[in-house]
């Protein structure tokens, strides 16, 4: 009899017990379940083919740090991966893909609304720092439409690797020539005709999509902010101003200067192949971000090159040169599944643990002394606005969507058009216009 009470006080604890480690590995929604899984979709970048692993060891940083899992998804051409899925109704909790990109999946989420509010990411603290997240990143960098699409103030992008964009070059040709760097248009167009004279060509661009950069900065050194807000909220007219022909002037000139290689290289298969006409002394200039050194390390390259970095040239003599602050966006579908557990996620990538992390492979983020002790290529990049060029940072109002219709596309993509000369200035500038219109009707 003693014996059976005690087996059965003995039942009876295991029972409680299993009951206890049950509830403690269910997922009810409270505090950070060591249980739960994200599911984490990273654009495998030139960043990391620097550094292979990137996003899987902050991944498991974050999983160290919170016991929470990811189930990680990463592919150059993410979109083709997830999109499908999306489209069934299975949305990853957290996506790390930017706009600007050909297939504008990131913009058809802006467009549709989709996309979860992260404000309040900014005072979540840190997991594994006593810091807020809005302490730790820099300035400025969640006040443009990069990071708040709608203007009305609240934030829907968390700012990534941010890098200094403008114009790349084989600083050491420029010295066996004795070339000095442009600061305005018309030095531009002159070095141009000298380089023409020997066989080089002034500009390049991997692909069109590079040249929204390059044109955003071009635009605020033609009309400043002012005319930058006005372009990128499709003001009526704003093609037709005395500001917007300056800039279509500008770009249709510098078509006649472009290698005419590079409309036939203007994809993703065939970019580098547009990259190494610098490293070949083919072209003199192309937009590009810091990640290109990455990319092109193992690229031959002529003899004594060596990389340099300049902003876009100012219009007039002693008007102000600009150099986009190019920022990658990382967002929240707003049908994921774990959408608490993907900001706790948002907030680790802006700590010391990840940013070490990421910088291994030359991805910068955006937080407070992050530049400090900087040396080599990324002490030239980065000290950009240390020498003069102001930042360019913002990004095109948000609209409902039109049926055809694609702003970088119609802006930058036909500048390939006007390179190898199937569109002329005449009917870019009246496709402007139609677009520039239509998006208007139809801002949110």
């Amino acid at each position: 009899m003693k014996f059976k009470k005690t087996l059965a006080l003995i039942l009876a604890l295991v029972m409680t017990a299993s009951l206890l480690a049950g509830c403690g590995n269910s997922n009810n929604g409270d505090d950070s379940d060591t249980t739960e899984t994200i599911q984490v979709a990273a654009l495998a970048s030139a960043y990391e083919e620097t550094y292979p692993g990137m996003w899987k060891e902050v991944c498991e940083a974050f999983t160290d740090e919170t016991g929470i899992q990811v189930e990680l998804i990463t592919d150059k051409n993410l979109e083709d991966v997830i999109g499908p899925t999306m489209k069934a109704g299975d949305f990853p909790d957290f996506i790390h893909l930017s706009t600007g990109r050909e297939d504008a999946l990131t913009e058809s989420f802006i467009k549709d609304q989709g996309i979860e509010e992260v404000t309040d990411v900014l005072s979540m603290t840190i997991p594994g720092e006593t810091g807020t997240v809005g302490d730790k990143i820099m300035d400025g960098f969640t006040d443009s439409t990069v990071t708040n699409p709608y203007g009305d103030g609240k934030t829907y992008f968390a700012p990534m690797f941010y890098s200094p964009c403008g114009l790349f070059y084989n600083a050491g040709l420029f010295t066996e020539k004795g070339w000095e760097v442009p600061s305005t248009w018309d030095e531009m167009w002159e070095l141009g005709d000298k380089a023409k004279a020997e066989g080089i060509y002034l500009f390049a661009y991997p692909t069109h999509g590079y040249l929204q950069e390059f044109m955003f900065a071009l635009i605020y050194a033609v009309g400043g902010a002012d005319f930058f807000n006005q372009v990128t909220s499709y003001e009526e007219g704003v093609w037709e101003s005395a500001e917007g022909k300056q800039v279509l002037d500008i770009m249709a000139k510098l078509a006649t200067y472009t290698d005419p290689v590079v409309p036939s290289q203007d994809n993703n298969q065939d970019f580098t192949k547009n990259q190494q006409l610098i490293l070949d002394n083919k072209a003199l200039f192309m937009p590009n971000g810091t990640w290109v050194v990455g990319e092109m390390a193992e690229a031959p390259r002529a003899d004594g090159f060596e990389w340099g970095f300049t902003a876009i040239p100012a219009v007039t003599e002693g008007g102000d040169a600009y150099g986009v602050a190019w920022i990658e966006q990382a967002w929240i579908p707003a049908a994921a599944e774990h959408k608490d557990a993907a900001k706790q996620f948002m907030a680790f990538l802006y700590s010391d643990t990840a940013a070490d992390i990421f910088a291994k492979g030359g991805a910068i983020q955006p937080i407070t002394g992050i530049t400090d002790g900087m040396t080599g290529d990324n002490a030239l990049f980065y000290s950009i606005y240390d020498n003069g060029a102001k930042p360019a940072m913002g990004s095109w109002a948000a609209t409902n969507p039109v049926e055809g219709v694609a702003i970088v596309e119609t802006l930058c993509g036909s500048v390939s058009s006007l390179v190898s000369g199937t569109m002329t200035q005449e009917e870019w500038t009246a496709e402007l216009i139609r677009v520039t219109d239509l998006l208007r009707e139809n801002k949110i």
